[in-house]
């Protein structure tokens, strides 16, 4: 991971592409096409005609704005996307927004066992902190795909960052800086018991070891036990976003002490949350452990921070991350580099067991009165309805693997992209309108673009497969052309040529310049978007994610015989 000690982590952060502009023909075009499976022959003609008027009318000119502004910004979408996907969204962002799983551990090193809480959080916590010294010292190894160097400014949000509350628009605070750029904040927060403590993880220049987080993490544990529950205050982080700035002010006000916790909370490196639920997991069934993970007290995790480490009484681990700052394959490279060490060390540490003098943890302690205790009484109410709405399934599909996908030359994301298609069709008898994200970190501060995995093509392929007259030769041709489909879309959203974010900036600078909304975004074709995961509201009588999965099983299934058929 750092063997190349000639490539510096974020050296080449100043020669990537800027982001470009998709042109407005092959945006719409795309457009056009993903909407076709869910409209109807009367519906698509009208937005044929809407499509045909916005190109030649007003979307000529608002692109001509687009091109203007992507002139003088390096990343013409950055900001936008930021604002209009995370900072000015107001529901609550820890069920609806944040990404929360659990941790792999269990499956080697780890298996669920009491007693071993803190002792494993304390090493895990070790692997963590390397990493981020991997970072600060930019010896973390520049992603690339191929050869081609990818953006690494994400890496800079996985430790010291924090979302802030705003009443119509919150703020991201990020406090890292690499060695070269100067100090950086280098304590931790651990909460447990609704009571927040801090320490730091630096002594002399050196990273604590595992026995001296084991000492101060069990300060912790020994001052919560038996004592009663502190005032929960972490609990307004998973209340609505203006709710929770107005009760942040408010919490200001009463003490400007108050104001100088909340920066400490915020500028920490990351959150270790000491939970005493033993959500029983194995590696055929994840569902409690990621359940805990998603919808687990509230009181004991900051949801605007960029990394906590959960941390169950059965020795157990998940996490919880607020999603602004960064995107999915972030938080994968980091999990995956401790994944990769816990395996390699068994999970022991080997090293001196010598524990230096070191201040003991400090409890924050925030000032409180009626109106604040009342606030975190709603912030837990209105979170615990919500978690009680959610069904989560969460299943290792064992019979195979990414190996025997690649095997048959397929691409393993494109064949389970496709299983969830067929899954969703022979549920509910009609298409499923899919969200899958292409990464666009080829390009400088590149996020993310929305790649439709509902092709034509994709729909056709689940016609022929649940028609019993159709033959297998016929079956397999159809999913040849859907997984090709899929392939070329995916490689064209991830050099900058998808089509969402583009009619979204379309949108915004109409937006901005307070121009009436174009027809193109009023037409019901355009808002037809549903978002499945294998998570689902109770209270939506269509979905249901335990036989989503078992559909989804079957699919898999299916696709690997066809895939299999195509080589005899």
């Amino acid at each position: 991971m750092a063997n190349n000690l000639s490539e510096r982590t974020f050296q080449y952060q100043s020669s990537l592409p800027p982001l470009p502009v998709p042109s407005l023909e092959k945006s719409l075009s795309k457009y056009l096409n993903a909407v076709q499976p869910f409209a109807s022959e009367e519906d698509f003609k009208a937005t044929v005609d809407i499509v045909r008027k916005f190109q030649e009318g007003v979307g000529k000119e608002l692109h001509q704005k687009l091109l203007q502004r992507a002139k003088t910004k390096k990343n013409w979408l950055e900001e936008w996307w930021l604002d209009t996907a995370y900072l000015e969204v107001r529901i609550p962002s820890q069920l609806n927004v944040n990404v929360a799983g659990p941790g792999p551990y269990l499956e080697h090193c780890w298996p669920p066992e009491e007693g071993t809480q803190l002792q494993r959080a304390s090493i895990s916590t070790w692997h963590a902190l390397q990493y981020w010294n991997l970072i600060r010292t930019e010896r973390l190894h520049p992603q690339k795909s191929g050869k081609i160097p990818l953006d690494m400014d994400q890496f800079r949000m996985l430790f010291s960052t924090c979302k802030v509350p705003g009443v119509k628009k919150d703020t991201i605070r990020n406090y890292f800086k690499t060695e070269r750029e100067g100090p950086c904040p280098s304590h931790l927060v651990v909460i447990c018991r609704g009571r927040i403590f801090t320490f730091d993880a630096v002594c002399d220049g050196q990273i604590l070891t595992p026995p001296e987080l084991l000492r101060q993490l069990s300060y912790v544990k020994e001052c919560c036990d038996g004592e009663p529950e502190g005032d929960g205050v972490a609990a307004l982080t998973s209340e609505e976003r203006t709710r929770w700035a107005l009760a942040r002010e408010h919490l200001i006000n009463i003490d400007p002490h108050n104001d100088t916790i909340l920066e400490t909370i915020q500028s920490s490196l990351f959150v270790i949350s000491l939970d005493e639920t033993k959500p029983y997991s194995t590696p055929e069934n994840y569902t409690n452990l990621t359940v805990e993970a998603l919808t687990g007290n509230p009181t004991i995790r900051w949801g605007d921070k960029s990394y906590n480490s959960l941390s169950f009484a059965d020795g157990t681990f998940g996490i919880s991350c607020d999603h602004a700052p960064y995107d999915g394959m972030v938080l994968v490279s980091m999990c995956w580099y401790m994944d990769q060490q816990i395996k390699v060390t068994e999970g022991k540490w080997r090293g001196s067991d010598t524990v230096r003098p070191a201040p003991r943890p400090e409890e924050l302690v925030f000032t409180v009165d009626e109106k604040i205790l009342s606030d975190i009484r709603h912030a837990k109410q209105q979170y615990l309805e919500s978690t009680q709405d959610l069904q989560m399934v969460c299943y290792a599909f064992t019979a195979f693997g990414k190996a025997a996908i690649k095997q048959k030359k397929l691409h393993p994301d494109t064949f389970v992209q496709l299983a969830k298609q067929l899954a969703y069709q022979k549920m509910h008898k009609r298409p499923g309108s899919c969200y899958e994200t292409a990464m666009t970190r080829m390009f400088y501060h590149g996020r993310t673009e929305t790649m439709r995995p509902c092709t034509q093509e994709a729909v056709n392929w689940c016609n022929a497969m649940m028609d019993p007259t159709c033959d297998v030769d016929t079956k397999r041709k159809a999913m040849m052309l859907a997984l090709v489909k899929h392939n070329t879309l995916m490689a064209e959203a991830e050099k900058g040529k998808g089509f969402d974010r583009h009619l979204l900036g379309l949108y915004l600078i109409a937006k901005e310049e307070g121009r009436p909304t174009p027809e193109l975004f009023m037409d019901p074709l355009y808002a037809k978007r549903i978002v499945v995961s294998i998570s689902a509201w109770k209270s939506c009588r269509e979905t249901d994610a335990a036989s989503l999965f078992n559909n989804f099983s079957s699919s898999l299934h299916e696709m690997l015989v066809l895939a299999t058929t195509s080589q005899l």
